[in-house]
């Protein structure tokens, strides 16, 4: 699960961890497969010379932050050669964009994509939606700057931005290991997103009504509205028990640009952890959310022209604790890890099977790995496959000029 991919970084710094993952990076094999657009290496902005191209299109994607776990991969701080923000992309039609989870450094990254208006006091206008995959708090990071730094970046618009995520979890998760642990805000130990906005509202109460009485901001309903994601009752999803079970998509929400449907995806014990299908007249874009291998998603992303889908590397995993044997619990750490994410094996076959066009690994943990390493997710996978850099744009359907 995502913040257990911090803990696993954490692991790594030790000295058995480090020269072991070293080692084990070093070694890797990169298969073929770099994708048919154009990959070139980022400029000094921190933008991509295809961005321009992927703007002649009336639909693309846009990927904001690409980094996998609770953490910023700050180039070159962790050894790698390209700086990886907290996981966020955006669909964007016609002029309007849709985003999809508001991990670390969403806010900035928003403002360098150039999204919405040019200037000071403008950015965000165009913003329709937030779509939020799960509630770990990589994905959540930074969903409430968007609301509070709204008010200065071009909200509220002619309508509130309307916010879809998962709802209560409705039981707590069981403790892994023997250990007790306190449980934390025990009268609503497992809120969902409406009260989670709502907490964060109270926890900025000072700031907002700062802002409502002595600057004359408008009250947050005129920004935001919020709604937890109600799951169809004849599914049979429960907590602990039944997270994902075969089902069909099912609506979200559809406006005069695109329909957006969903499914329950496997992310261990996180409940309810969504991917997300938006259509558009130009054609279709695909998030996996953080997930393992999982019939569901293969449906929901069938003869997509893109999915956007996260990926572990094993090899690093397994590093982190240098050479087996492993001991029960580190064992039963990385299968813990491996079983909640898809692996760099696994990503090719799930795209093969659901047949897109285009695979975009986005959610890279490592952050830090070498793009050579990530290519070798081509192997089982006939379509184009494209490394996901913050930043980076990719057209959908055909251009429009």
């Amino acid at each position: 699960m995502c913040n257990l991919i911090h803990e696993a970084h954490q692991h790594s710094l030790s000295r058995r961890g480090l020269l072991a993952g070293v080692m084990a990076l070093g070694t890797a094999t990169a298969l073929a497969g770099c994708s048919s657009a154009d990959t070139t290496s980022a400029a000094s902005t921190g933008t991509f010379d295809y961005v321009d191209n992927a703007r002649s299109h009336r639909t693309r994607l846009a990927l904001l932050g690409t980094a996998g776990g609770p953490m910023t991969w700050i180039a070159p701080h962790n050894s790698g050669d390209k700086t990886r923000h907290g996981i966020a992309s955006a669909v964007v039609v016609d002029g309007a964009f849709y985003l999809v989870d508001c991990g670390m450094g969403v806010a900035h990254q928003l403002r360098l994509a150039n999204l919405g208006k040019e200037g000071d006091f403008h950015g965000y206008e165009g913003l329709r939606s937030v779509f939020l995959t799960h509630l770990h708090s990589d994905h959540t990071m930074d969903y409430f700057n968007i609301v509070l730094s709204g008010w200065y970046q071009g909200l509220p618009g002619p309508a509130p931005v309307e916010v879809f995520g998962p709802g209560d979890r409705g039981a707590l998760p069981p403790i892994s290991g023997t250990t007790d642990v306190p449980v934390v805000n025990p009268t609503n130990p497992t809120p969902g997103t409406v009260d989670m906005t709502n907490y964060l509202t109270q926890a900025f109460a000072t700031d907002i009504n700062d802002r409502l009485r002595d600057s004359g901001k408008p009250s947050l309903d005129k920004l935001i509205r919020t709604h937890d994601i109600p799951i169809p009752t004849e599914v049979g999803a429960r907590a602990n028990t039944n997270q994902f079970p075969d089902m069909d998509p099912f609506l979200v929400m559809e406006d005069d640009r695109v329909k957006v449907t969903a499914t329950l995806v496997d992310h261990g014990a996180v409940y309810p952890a969504f991917a997300f299908r938006f259509d558009t007249d130009d054609g279709s874009i695909v998030f996996s959310g953080d997930t393992a291998p999982n019939p569901n998603l293969i449906t929901l992303a069938t003869g997509a022209d893109i999915l956007v889908h996260e990926v572990i590397d094993a090899d690093w995993v397994k590093a982190l604790y240098g050479e087996p044997p492993y001991s029960p619990e580190e064992e039963g750490f990385i299968e813990h890890l491996l079983h909640s994410h898809t692996t760099i094996e696994q990503v090719g076959p799930v795209a093969e099977e659901a047949g897109v066009k285009t695979l975009v690994l986005s959610h890279l943990a490592p952050g830090n790995n070498p793009t050579e390493r990530w290519q070798a997710a081509a192997a089982g996978f006939s379509g184009d496959l494209i490394v996901g850099e913050d930043l980076m744009e990719i057209g959908v359907g055909e251009r429009t000029s």
